[in-house]
């Protein structure tokens, strides 16, 4: 059993960690929103419990231990906004921080449970994939729409900016996982947007296309 600032931890770091080796003090010490000497005290804590490799002035890493413990954090955390959506009618924009509270329930059996109730499901309401009770996860194909060009057809699948006023802004323009979304027009001054959604002409900034994934469909 690990406590909830360990937990916090490991999946901080299992985040930074996907796209490069190691993880330096500093960018884990950004993540946490606290010193660079108290992320070397948890490294140091992670790295006796075989959770996490610490190289001293380089960086850290996840173990296989490790690994397996943020998959099953995030887990708990993406059924329980499941849960919430479907069966509670919290909207989207509302979870995050409720299911950062609900993650760090350790029943096995309470989350096999909650799983088994909610039938399964492979993706969350801001469609990232849940890993199985083995750690597994479906990969989806997507694309960030700051990545294609005019012409090209796909439907909203996920969303990297989880934060209250991106995905209110997403609601405000009536956009959803499943929208199908057209790009009409790419501007190369700014790389901003013209997108065709729901039958209407939407502009939308670099910043929004850095932040939706769609799957191409056309």
């Amino acid at each position: 059993m690990h406590s909830v600032s360990e937990e916090n931890y490991i999946k901080a770091i299992y985040h930074l960690q996907e796209d490069q080796a190691l993880v330096s003090t500093n960018e884990i010490a950004g993540r946490m929103n606290t010193k660079a000497s108290s992320v070397t005290d948890m490294l140091k804590k992670l790295s006796d419990k075989n959770l996490a490799e610490y190289i001293p002035y380089k960086g850290a890493r996840l173990t296989e231990n490790g690994v397996r413990c943020a998959n099953q954090i995030i887990r708990k955390h993406r059924l329980w906004e499941v849960f919430l959506v479907e069966k509670l009618d919290f909207s989207w924009d509302e979870v995050h921080e409720v299911a950062e509270q609900l993650e760090h329930i350790q029943s096995q059996k309470l989350i096999d449970q909650l799983d088994k109730h909610l039938d399964y499901p492979k993706k969350d309401p801001h469609g990232d994939p849940i890993p199985d009770s083995n750690g597994n996860y479906e990969v989806i194909n997507k694309t960030l729409l700051s990545q294609l060009t005019a012409g090209d057809i796909g439907t909203l699948v996920g969303v990297i900016d989880t934060s209250s006023n991106f995905l209110n802004y997403l609601d405000k323009h009536n956009i959803q996982l499943g929208t199908q979304i057209t790009v009409m027009e790419r501007e190369d001054f700014d790389n901003s947007f013209t997108l065709q959604v729901n039958s209407e002409l939407l502009q939308v900034s670099q910043q929004i296309a850095d932040n939706l994934y769609l799957k191409i469909t056309s």
